[in-house]
């Protein structure tokens, strides 16, 4: 039996990078999916991807820093799935090409990169944990940063909002432990993503030799550390904060 038969998984921000390669490693172990994204067209080849791995898959395209969004998305994934088994919490990104030194970024920027890297995930929690609550069971997993660590530089917005999701994570563990459930985050290092790869390659290279390991993180690598905290082998884990970063930072 595959780890998650039977078990229907929610993920954010699946369309692309980390991910879609929750939502495949999820779907290669027996899980059915709910996966939201503002890409619609990418988010429905995910879901191809995942169908053709024998899930049963609920899409939703939409902008999660709209709150009626989140609410009215996670109900149509209710009534077509259920209540989820486990949450993964992805969403979340840097302001990108609107990145300026903190003393000048625009007020709707840094609204942008709070909302989608830490109100997103909270609101979406909210939305799952009465129905894991009447179950009984439930496992909640977001994705942090190490940047909530390190403070990288040109990110203040965006390690703020990943420290809040790991002060998130503890607050609700202790919540919701009593309860048979848990909540654990991961914080990726630079990723091989579709961001990363749009850097300048001087850029991308001094972030990869910035790793004790020499390599930037694929995609992958997060996605098998959060089917690890999803699953019951981590059944006694809760509050944590996981980093697959190639130790780049200590925690």
């Amino acid at each position: 039996m595959k780890d998650f038969e039977r078990k229907t998984v929610a993920i954010t921000g699946a369309a692309h990078g980390i991910g879609r390669a929750i939502a495949l490693g999820f779907s290669a172990q027996g899980a059915d999916l709910a996966l939201f994204d503002l890409d619609g067209a990418a988010l429905e080849q995910t879901a191809e991807d995942a169908r053709a791995q024998g899930a049963q898959v609920f899409t939703r395209q939409g902008d999660f820093c709209d709150l009626d969004t989140i609410t009215g998305s996670f109900a149509a994934a209710k009534e077509a799935l259920g209540t989820p088994d486990v949450l993964v919490n992805n969403l979340g990104q840097t302001a990108r090409e609107k990145t300026t030194p903190f003393s000048e970024a625009p007020h709707d920027v840094l609204d942008f990169v709070l909302d989608i890297s830490l109100r997103a995930a909270v609101h979406c929690t909210r939305e799952v944990l009465p129905g894991m609550k009447e179950r009984g069971s439930g496992r909640i997993v977001s994705i942090s940063s190490d940047s909530a660590y390190n403070g990288d530089l040109g990110c203040v917005d965006y390690a703020a909002a990943k420290s809040g999701v790991l002060g998130f994570t503890r607050g609700l563990a202790r919540e919701i432990g009593p309860l048979g459930m848990t909540a654990n985050a991961v914080c990726p290092g630079p990723t091989n993503t579709r961001a990363m790869q749009r850097i300048p390659r001087d850029s991308f290279e001094r972030a990869r030799d910035a790793v004790p390991m020499k390599q930037i993180c694929e995609p992958e690598d997060i996605a098998n550390a959060v089917l690890f905290l999803a699953s019951d082998k981590a059944r006694f884990i809760t509050g944590q904060t996981l980093p697959v970063n190639g130790g780049r930072v200590f925690n």
